[in-house]
């Protein structure tokens, strides 16, 4: 047996029944999204959410058949296809998906899914998976949200490619409702964008402005960017609910409203460091419920 075909088995034996664990955070709709005056000029700001996806991978080199569970989780099938592609000893497995986003809301539960199993894939198979190769893979696949970076992000996510890190902001509180139904991602993006040169020359002008607020920790600038980027985003998706929840919003003294812009959800910000937190939380959850008979509460990651 030659020095390669010892090396072979031996990883072959190593990964025999290995398992590869991870996860992926999921967004609450974004701070910002939009188009810029620029070639690939799409974009979008993240707000990374106290929701997760966990993903396991159980090799089995016994067999190249691969499957997951639940079935319906087609694109993650397809990565896990991807991958196995590219690597020099593939294998076939199970891949088993949990999640606590609920799907096409705009919480990024697509992308979350995708980021856990090619890290879980890549644990399991003690492959590195660092964000550019996921990106690479993602690219093939779908519009993709920035949950690959541990910071609030601007992400090109119809070309999947990191614009910039912003950075990080004090945790604050989502209290959000569903107009229901479910926005599948690849049909929204397909949709023509109307925008106008002044409205890209103004996402241009928010961006930087958000850019500068994150910085800052600016919590009342960041939620009135997202106020505005949520008006902005009614020509392409129309949410019923917005201006009630603006209203909600001024009257509990929330920072601003959040959307998923291609989703379902609608939220309002809330500083959680503020002395009458607690109320505003209480008043707000009760607006939102008699404005539209659901109310969920998320809580903003912040990074350190």
């Amino acid at each position: 047996m030659t020095v390669t075909e010892e090396l072979s088995l031996h990883r072959a034996r190593r990964r025999a029944g290995a398992t590869g664990v991870s996860a992926a955070f999921g967004t609450f709709g974004e701070l910002l999204q939009g188009v810029l005056p620029e070639e690939d000029g799409d974009f979008l700001v993240t707000l990374p959410v106290a929701r997760w996806t966990m993903a396991k991978f159980q090799a089995d080199p016994g067999t190249r058949t691969l499957e997951v569970w639940p079935p319906q989780k087609k694109k993650a099938l397809h990565l896990m296809s991807m991958i196995m592609d590219e690597v020099r000893e593939p294998t076939g497995g199970l891949l088993t998906i949990d999640s606590m986003l609920p799907e096409g809301k705009g919480l990024a539960s697509s992308s979350a899914d995708l980021v856990a199993t090619a890290r879980a894939v890549g644990n399991a198979l003690d492959e590195r998976m660092p964000p550019q190769r996921i990106e690479s893979y993602l690219a093939r696949i779908e519009p993709t949200d920035g949950v690959l970076y541990p910071s609030i992000v601007a992400f090109h996510h119809r070309s999947v490619r990191l614009r910039s890190r912003l950075g990080s902001l004090p945790s604050m509180a989502v209290v959000s409702v569903d107009e229901g139904g479910a926005v599948d991602t690849v049909d929204f993006n397909r949709i023509p964008k109307p925008f106008t040169a002044d409205d890209k020359r103004e996402y241009a002008r928010l961006l930087e402005r958000l850019t500068d607020a994150v910085a800052r920790r600016d919590l009342a600038a960041v939620g009135e960017i997202a106020t505005r980027s949520a008006v902005m985003n009614q020509v392409l998706r129309h949410k019923q609910l917005l201006e009630p929840m603006i209203g909600i919003c001024a009257d509990v003294g929330g920072l601003g409203v959040v959307v998923g812009h291609s989703g379902t959800t609608l939220g309002i910000l809330l500083d959680t460091s503020f002395p009458a937190y607690a109320g505003r939380l209480a008043d707000a959850a009760q607006a939102c419920e008699q404005l539209a008979g659901n109310v969920t509460m998320y809580r903003t990651l912040s990074f350190g």
